[in-house]
């Protein structure tokens, strides 16, 4: 199994939600954060966990960008897990010319949570982007998960954390005798693990909290991988 972080950068985000590079705003007062989804190659499948910000560069979109400099085609990823429909974990998932909607990853499954879904248009707030929300789901290549746990395939498993967000959910991808975890923003930085605080602006702070106590036992106990999506130093935490 190989893991390839694709970073987007370090980013300060204010309470209207707008994403600004650190580097280019180095004063702005807000929350500082990594945005980096995470691609996981096994011997079956590419698979992008999680989708970025959306931006382009040089007329493309940025997250294809990030997958050439690896010499991946966008055309390759075969599956793309969503944790959950704020803007900075779904907006890559494609862009408008015009009225028509192009998806940066057509040739890919689309695993995202149909309750998470639902919740997410029923907002006026920010964190969503309900224009883009609206085209997902008219996706041919959606498949919409409604358990709150089961199998992607073999190596890929879900379940709803409903911390973060109501249905939340989280990923384990499993090969061999490895182990990688994806807890998305129920455990998206180190100190996450080192502060156990219930976060207010969590949908359920404390069943986070509780989560990350049990993931964290677990991890140790098998040797997990835990992939950090909002860590600006490590985004790979090895147990």
């Amino acid at each position: 199994m190989k893991i390839i972080p694709l970073q987007e950068g370090n980013y300060v985000v204010n309470s209207e939600k707008e994403f600004k590079l650190i580097s280019e705003f180095p004063l702005d007062s807000g929350l500082k954060m990594a945005i980096q989804p995470f691609l996981v190659i096994t011997q079956n499948d590419y698979i992008l966990i999680d989708l970025g910000l959306g931006f382009h560069k040089n007329g493309k979109p940025f997250i294809h960008h990030l997958l050439e400099t690896h010499n991946i085609a966008p055309e390759q990823i075969t599956k793309v897990l969503i944790s959950h429909f704020h803007k900075d974990h779904i907006e890559g998932v494609g862009y408008f010319e015009g009225d028509t909607f192009i998806q940066n990853f057509p040739d890919a499954t689309l695993y995202i949570q149909k309750r998470e879904l639902d919740f997410a248009l029923a907002q006026q707030h920010p964190s969503y982007d309900l224009k883009i929300l609206n085209q997902i789901k008219t996706f041919s290549n959606v498949k919409m998960l409604e358990y709150d746990k089961g199998k992607i395939t073999n190596e890929i498993f879900y379940k709803v954390s409903a911390g973060h967000s109501p249905f939340h959910q989280v990923f384990w991808i499993k090969e061999n005798n490895e182990i990688t975890f994806y807890g998305a923003d129920d455990l998206p930085q180190e100190i996450y693990l080192k502060m156990h605080v219930a976060y207010k602006t969590d949908f359920d702070g404390k069943r986070a909290m509780e989560s990350r106590k049990k993931w964290e036992q677990e991890a140790k106990e098998e040797h997990w991988k835990v992939l950090l999506y909002h860590d600006m130093k490590k985004p790979v935490l090895e147990f």
